[in-house]
């Protein structure tokens, strides 16, 4: 089995590197490497890229820093290098978790060089930014001395075993089993199969299979396991005005700013990813109000799993771009936590470096002031320096019954992923009729509107005044407004007598709005500005009468209220009371 395995293998790996050239790192196109190991010390690093180098093309090293030595395949384009890490992962030519690397992960190279050449010098290390204080990073399971180890005799590897505590022998077996091969507990307890995945992996990396590491390989497998921490530079970050210290990928990250509640820790490399350290005083309430606002931001996409409870929140979101997760809890009346960005497609890296986040938060002394970052440049566009997620389309529409069924206009629901009703509650299509530029929503979940439309029971009368209830611009003011004005005809310019023509200069987020008169009652829905292509001249609009949207209502199961043509005429307070609580906000997402 293990023949036909490898005679496989040779065609996928040939066909993946005939369509994956290697790319100057000169070229136009992006350069990136593929890393597949990480070694303390030059020497093992050497040893290691010349055992890779006997089976595999392109293979190069250079020094990570901080006494750091990677092995790498490339340079490829992103695209070539994604489909090449795919093939070789599939067919164990290299580590499971090797990933992208990109140009500033690597420095001066050392392999391969030429017979009389000296290894380049590993470069100082970047100095530490004085606020906040990043320390050196700290081991992430056991570690040796960043030199050559001796190999030691099955005797002495047992002795130095024998030494580990019970944390360091469950590490070894989180290692194994991410390097896929150990599927049994995590205990500490080297049994039977800890013992098999162990000589497993002595075999596959060219090691005698005696299925006791010595203390070199328990490093080899620790480094291949802590590989993508040492990418992404993970550090202990201690941020005293924010009172909390973790450990951050702080090779792809660096402090910028304070705008309250977050301490803002931005892209510093190609990577793209970010860090917000979440720090104020509070209560429950608080909490709560962090929850619903971070739901609110583009950095936190719509698609995810979150949760709340009583004294913590979490929230992930997922698109196509980045993956992002949120954590916060109250404790003694601070609201502390964090927001991790991640480029979508490095899910491997993500969840070790958000683990190691999660494991080493530690709330400090104090909050950040709640009156930091009040000097920066204001938007309403903005929270705290992170942009809003905004609507695609915002038009209005109004409430037809009781449980909450809204009318609006056609053109808001097209094209749309989500739809809400005044952006907090989901709603579906329930009847679309396109040339009638009538839509009917129902919401997610019954609601209860302070008011709804009773549909006027007759036509009305020419120059006769009525208004618009709409929020013109499209949910900037965060409630609706009347436009005043007459009816000019009972009829379209075409004759259609199903469509009323306004003296009215109504703005494009009017559509969708009830069209009232003086006693409340609904005459009709006010149309977009742009019909069949044309744009109307200012002061035309057209709206669906009241007739017509009862027609549609009754074939989508909506029964609406009517109101006798007998009331008597409201004061315009009452009528923009009555016409506020029917009016709703509906927006049309990506």
């Amino acid at each position: 089995m293990n023949k036909l395995f490898a005679a496989l293998a040779l065609p996928l790996i040939a066909l993946a590197i005939a369509f994956a050239a290697p790319v100057s790192a000169q070229s136009s196109r992006e350069a990136v490497w593929i890393q597949i190991a990480a070694r303390p010390s030059l020497r093992e690093a050497e040893s290691e890229a010349r055992t890779y180098a006997a089976r595999l093309p392109d293979v190069s090293g250079y020094a990570l820093g901080g006494g750091w030595y990677g092995v790498v395949l490339g340079p490829y384009a992103r695209e070539d290098a994604e489909r090449v890490l795919q093939v070789y992962r599939a067919e164990g030519q290299i580590p499971r978790d090797s990933f992208i690397a990109f140009r500033r992960n690597l420095r001066s190279q050392f392999y391969p060089v030429a017979a009389d050449a000296t290894p380049p010098a590993e470069p100082a290390p970047a100095p530490a930014p004085a606020e906040p204080a990043v320390q050196e990073p700290e081991p992430q399971q056991q570690t040796a001395p960043q030199s050559a180890l001796p190999d030691e005799t099955p005797a002495q590897a047992r002795r130095s075993e024998s030494a580990l505590s019970r944390e360091q022998r469950m590490n070894l077996q989180v290692a194994l089993k991410a390097a896929g091969f150990y599927e049994s507990a995590i205990d500490g307890a080297f049994g039977r199969g800890t013992r098999a995945s162990m000589s497993d992996w002595q075999a596959a990396r060219g090691f005698e299979p005696t299925g006791v590491l010595t203390t070199a390989q328990r490093q080899v497998l620790l480094d291949e396991y802590n590989a993508p921490l040492i990418s992404a530079g993970m550090a202990r970050v201690e941020d005293a005005k924010a009172g909390i210290a973790l450990q951050m990928p702080a090779g792809e990250v660096g402090f910028d700013r304070y705008e309250s509640p977050f301490a803002h820790y931005t892209s510093k490399g190609d990577l793209g990813a970010q860090v917000l350290l979440i720090s104020q005083p509070g209560d429950k309430r608080t909490l709560f109000g962090l929850y619903d606002i971070m739901q609110t931001l583009e950095i936190v996409p719509l698609e995810g799993p979150r949760q709340r409870g009583s004294n913590s929140f979490t929230i992930e979101g997922r698109n196509d771009r980045i993956v992002s997760f949120t954590q916060a809890s109250l404790k003694n009346g601070e609201v502390k936590g964090f927001t991790l960005i991640w480029p979508a497609g490095d899910e491997d890296r993500r969840t070790r470096v958000l683990a190691a986040m999660q494991a080493s938060f530690t709330r400090l002394g104090g909050v950040l002031d709640p009156a930091a970052g009040g000097d920066a440049v204001q938007d309403i566009d903005l929270v705290s320096g992170l942009e809003i997620r905004k609507p695609k389309l915002s038009r209005s529409g109004f409430f037809v019954d009781g449980n909450g069924s809204v009318l609006t206009t056609s053109d808001v629901v097209a094209g749309c992923t989500r739809i809400t009703l005044d952006h907090g509650y989901q709603a579906e299509v329930a009847a679309n009729d396109a040339a009638g530029g009538i839509a009917i929503l129902r919401p997610a979940e019954p609601l209860a509107p302070a008011a709804v439309a009773e549909l006027s029971t007759s036509s009305p009368r020419l120059q006769s005044e009525v208004a618009v209830s709409g929020f013109s611009y499209e949910g900037v003011l965060g409630a609706p407004s009347l436009t005043w004005g007459k009816i000019a005809d009972v009829k379209s310019l075409d004759g259609n007598t199903g469509v009323a023509r306004l003296d009215l200069a109504a703005q494009p987020g009017d559509a969708g709005g009830p069209v009232l008169d003086r006693t409340g009652a609904v005459h009709g829905m006010l149309l977009p500005r742009q019909l069949e292509g044309k744009q109307l001249p200012e002061g035309v609009s057209f709206a669906v009468n009241a007739e017509a949207i009862r027609s549609a209502l009754n074939a989508a199961g909506v029964t609406a209220a009517s109101k006798s043509p007998a009331a008597g005429s409201l004061p315009s307070a009452a009528i923009a009371r009555i016409a506020s609580g029917m009016t709703v906000l509906v927006s049309c997402w990506d």
